[in-house]
């Protein structure tokens, strides 16, 4: 149970489209409530899930082969973007953050809203609406 609390590297896909960059981190497990994205004044994207409640009412475990949470990864981004105004959501399993470019750099700390169980949005008006 203590290997839960070793940060997990979050392997990510991040695509470049007309006025905003698109990152996609497969994070299983986590809840909205867990999940914090944050830019930061210096052009970092950050990743974050802690896990509050792992393997709930389970007696014994014979297997663990893979484990959720906790999830970190730190991202330098390749443009300049708009923290304030990025739309975050989380479902399935994958955390998807769409940030729109801007002339500067916007830091924002983001939270997501909860929308059911293992699904959350974090809606920033950028004009995008979350997919």
């Amino acid at each position: 149970m203590e290997e839960q609390a070793k940060l997990q590297h979050i392997p990510v896909k991040m695509y470049r489209a007309e006025a905003r960059l698109m990152v996609a981190a497969p994070m299983p497990g986590m809840e909205a409530g867990d999940i914090v994205v944050e830019v930061t004044p210096d052009g970092r994207l950050i990743l974050h899930g802690e896990l509050r409640a792992a393997l709930k009412n389970v007696k014994e475990l014979l297997m663990d082969e893979w484990s959720i949470g906790t999830y970190h990864r730190e991202l330098t981004l390749p443009e300049t973007v708009d923290g304030e105004r990025a739309n975050v959501t989380y479902g399935n399993g994958v955390l998807v953050v769409v940030l729109p470019t801007s002339e500067q750099f916007h830091p924002a700390r983001l939270t997501l809203d909860t929308l059911g169980s293992g699904h959350g949005e974090h809606v920033g008006n950028s004009g995008f609406p979350p997919s």
